[in-house]
C-alpha cells in the first residue's frame, strides 16, 4: 500500500536571454491533494496557481515515482495484465489517465 505524500518537479526553458521555469508541487493531505504550479519567466515576478482534488476523484492515482516502480515490477515479472489504467496528473495538473 504506498502512497504519494509530496511531489515536486521542476521545468526550465533556457531560450534567449530569459530562462522559463515551471515548477509543480503536489502535496496530500487528509482530504486529497494539493497542487501548486508557479511560472516565472526570466526576472519577472512569479505567476502561481494552485487547486485540489478530492480523494474520491484520486482513487489509484499513480503519480511519477509510482508509475515507474510499477514499470519496473512488471518488467521484471514479464507480464503485463490487460486494460492497465491509472489516474494521473498530467504536466499542466489536470486530471487524466495513464495507460500501460
Amino acid at each position: 500500500q504506498l502512497e504519494t505524500l509530496e511531489q515536486e518537479e521542476q521545468e526550465c526553458l533556457e531560450l534567449g536571454p530569459h530562462p522559463t521555469v515551471k515548477t509543480t508541487h503536489i502535496v496530500s493531505h487528509e482530504h486529497g491533494m494539493t497542487v501548486t504550479k508557479t511560472l516565472q519567466e526570466g526576472e519577472a515576478e512569479p505567476q502561481s496557481l494552485g487547486f485540489s482534488y478530492s480523494r474520491a476523484k484520486l482513487r489509484g492515482l499513480l503519480l511519477e515515482g509510482a508509475s515507474l516502480l510499477l514499470l519496473r515490477l512488471l518488467a521484471r515479472r514479464q507480464t503485463m495484465p490487460p486494460d492497465l489504467v491509472f489516474p494521473a496528473i498530467n504536466t499542466e495538473g489536470d486530471l487524466c489517465t495513464s495507460s500501460y
